[in-house]
């Protein structure tokens, strides 16, 4: 294993145009190629393709191609019943985590590779990557972006178009760019689910 291999998932600044590196990654990209070009009636050849791109893949995952990942998902690590819904971007030179019952809008972006700030480092090609970890029952609304080695908690909701620079709790709503903790989830949430509209129990 070259040494710019071992250095993605530790942190530490490499060259990700290492021979090796490539050589491997190009074949991700091929299947998750084929993947986007399946049809909707093909289910079963979604998830057959699924099972061999991601590092770990719980029951009933669903992604809505197109679906796109520097390694494929080779890196994604999603739990049962995670909803990836159309256009998700995953930059996953290093791991991304996602639980159980979570929800990825439209044009989600997780990316979990930086740049060095020093320019001539840049030139070069060199990057870093740190991984994201997002917990289960989380709802990340279209446009969201998350930056690398973020932890977004349990249960939180991240507004539409928010940017998540900085881990943020559970049980939260959080909004904004940069995106911060805008309330707590509470009783309210019992009783209404959008804004005057409250949630009818006994027709669910």
């Amino acid at each position: 294993m070259s040494q710019m291999k071992e250095r993605m998932h530790t942190g530490e600044i490499y060259n990700p145009g290492d021979d090796e590196i490539m050589a491997r990654q190009v074949k991700c990209l091929d299947r998750l190629y084929d993947f986007n070009m399946t049809r909707p009636t093909e289910q079963e050849k979604r998830q057959a393709l699924m099972k061999e791109m991601f590092a770990e893949l719980g029951k009933g995952v669903y992604i809505e191609p197109p679906f796109h990942a520097n390694w494929g998902g080779a890196h994604c690590h999603f739990e049962d019943y995670v909803y990836v819904n159309f256009n998700v971007t995953c930059v996953d030179d290093t791991h991304i985590y996602v639980g159980e019952n979570t929800m990825l809008g439209p044009n989600v972006v997780l990316a979990t590779a930086g740049h060095p700030i020093l320019p001539e480092l840049r030139e070069k090609g060199y990057q870093y990557n740190m991984p994201i970890h997002i917990g289960k029952n989380c709802w990340l609304g279209a446009g969201v972006i998350v930056l690398p080695g973020v932890t977004i908690g349990d249960h939180s909701v991240i507004g539409a178009g928010s940017i998540v620079t900085r881990d943020i709790p559970a049980n939260v709503v959080a909004v904004g760019n940069p995106c911060r903790v805008l309330r707590p989830i509470g009783e309210k949430d019992r009783e209404y689910y959008f804004q005057d509209r409250k949630i009818e129990y006994d027709k669910l």
